[in-house]
């Protein structure tokens, strides 16, 4: 379960950004999580509302936004969202493509006070 090192990582960078802007507590994470970064939304939830206690994100509410596979076809150079699972261009048909979005997470807004 990588999903624990990941939470972790984040409540690390909650408490980096808390400090820097002289924050008391975080109210919101907000971050976007691709469909092809290996992450689980459901256990990522699970395990960050376990081990944000005793921490700046103590009753903190973590918002994932799914982010869809978009490629761009390296013959054509037509960009897609990836349906499926297909890694073939939808305009000319060529699996010459490149994942543009969809592999990583990343924090996107914090609300703090």
């Amino acid at each position: 379960m990588h999903e624990l090192s990941i939470v972790n990582s984040l409540l690390s960078l909650c408490e980096e950004n808390a400090k820097t802007h002289n924050a008391k507590k975080i109210i919101k994470v907000e971050i976007k999580v691709g469909r092809l970064s290996g992450i689980e939304p459901h256990f990522l939830k699970l395990t960050f509302d376990t081990f944000k206690e005793k921490t700046i994100c103590e009753g903190a509410e973590l918002v994932m936004n799914i982010q869809d596979v978009i490629i761009k076809c390296l013959s054509c150079g037509a960009e897609n969202r990836l349906v499926n699972n297909e890694f073939i261009c939808t305009r000319c048909g060529s699996n010459n493509i490149k994942v543009e979005e969809g592999e990583d997470m990343l924090l996107m807004r914090l609300e703090m006070e």
